[in-house]
């Protein structure tokens, strides 16, 4: 077996320097990219981690699976770090909704208890809850006014048998960013489970899942990640852990996983009780690489930088007459911003595509999504294709 080289843990650079971090994203240089709540680009090093890899797998085939093992322990304790969580409480995943579902499915609910949802949602956190209603769990709904919604909406709409919260920390639509926190009080002082879907803010946002008191979070990694499609993480705290029951298990589930002839069934007493088989290694060494990069600049300095880049959409939107549906109060605020364009949004949407300009259309409106990466030539690149695009109308 090839020896393994301990990696150097990331430097954190000092913030000014954040606009050196672009040549890492080969996508400016065709595109001005806004689409990071869709599905981001990789970054350089992340696109270099899978072709060493790919490398390694054809010239030498297993002889590399002791690196790739350690490999796999370092990346879980770096999506640990990113999140304020110990490595043994993370688990990989291929989706956001595989994570949800693992949780909805193995916990062991009785006929007639309930789960809260606030909706309207992307449906990763919504079809896995509906799916209970056939072993007569009841989803108890907090609409959203406007993509916000209120603690106090979430403890008006309590009932008898509630037993978990589940709700997305980012609205995929309106990009209103929820009290977490105040939610996790919530949960501690009626005793229910958090589970959240973190998609729309890890990467962008920081989070610190025990000082929020997040029982449960899932979250893909190709979106704030910059992490690849078909690989993510699923946090499930230590205080909840043996309330989810494993709904698919495999060699890899169990205490002793190399022992093929005298089997045991015992569970691992950690996250990796989630992770029936083989895992996604090329999923892996990206979405390590990525994370890599996130806590190189630091999360902190990487909302800072967002926030400002918007708030030179805001200014210019406002300018032109444009009605922006997003919360602009600081604290309810994220990476997304959400704005009603004049005429039919499908148009402007194709129109801005036509203009090398990567946004999405959502429910009428354009979905902005821009990362640390992008700069004002992207925000003049933006107005300048809006602009011919209005002038059409």
């Amino acid at each position: 077996m090839k020896s393994c080289t301990k990696k150097k843990t990331p430097r954190r650079r000092h913030p000014m320097g954040i606009e050196s971090y672009r040549s890492e994203f080969p996508i400016t240089e065709r595109y001005c990219f806004l689409n990071h709540a869709a599905v981001s680009p990789l970054p350089r090093r992340a696109m270099e981690s899978v072709k060493t890899l790919a490398r390694q797998m054809s010239m030498d085939g297993i002889a590399y699976y002791s690196q790739w093992e350690a490999r796999e322990k370092e990346v879980r304790d770096l999506l640990g770090r990113l999140i304020g969580a110990e490595a043994r409480d993370v688990a990989f995943i291929s989706n956001t909704s595989e994570g949800l579902s693992i949780i909805a499915t193995g916990f062991a609910w009785r006929a007639g208890e309930k789960v809260l949802s606030i909706q309207p949602d992307f449906p990763s956190n919504i079809y896995p809850w509906m799916n209970l209603e056939r072993v007569g769990v009841e989803v108890v709904v907090v609409k959203r006014r406007e993509g916000r919604f209120s603690i106090k909406d979430v403890a008006t709409a309590l009932k008898p048998g509630v037993k978990m919260i589940t709700v997305s920390s980012v609205d995929f639509a309106s990009g209103h960013y929820c009290d977490l926190e105040g939610l996790g009080e919530l949960c501690k002082e009626k005793g229910l489970i958090l589970c959240v879907d973190g998609i729309q803010s890890i990467g962008v946002i920081p989070v610190d899942v025990k000082k929020y008191g997040i029982h449960v979070l899932a979250a893909g990694g190709q979106k704030w990640l910059l992490g690849p499609m078909g690989c993510g993480l699923l946090f499930v705290s230590h205080e909840v852990r043996d309330l989810i029951h494993p709904t698919h298990v495999g060699w890899k589930s169990v205490i002793d996983e190399e022992e093929f002839f005298d089997l045991r069934f015992e569970l691992k007493r950690d996250c990796a009780r989630f992770e029936p088989g083989t895992l996604n290694l090329f999923g892996i060494y990206a979405l390590g690489a990525a994370v890599e990069l996130l806590l190189e600049v630091g999360v902190d300095q990487i909302r800072d930088k967002v926030l400002a880049t918007n708030d030179l959409f805001i200014q210019g939107l406002k300018s032109r007459g444009l009605k922006i549906a997003s919360p602009l109060d600081r604290e309810e605020r994220s990476g997304i911003l959400y704005f009603i364009p004049p005429g039919d949004a499908t148009r402007c949407y194709l129109h801005l595509q036509k203009h090398n300009v990567m946004v999405s259309e959502r429910n009428g409106k354009i979905r902005l999504s821009p990362h640390f990466y992008n700069n004002e030539d992207d925000v003049t690149h933006f107005f300048q294709a809006l602009d011919s695009y209005l002038s059409l109308s």
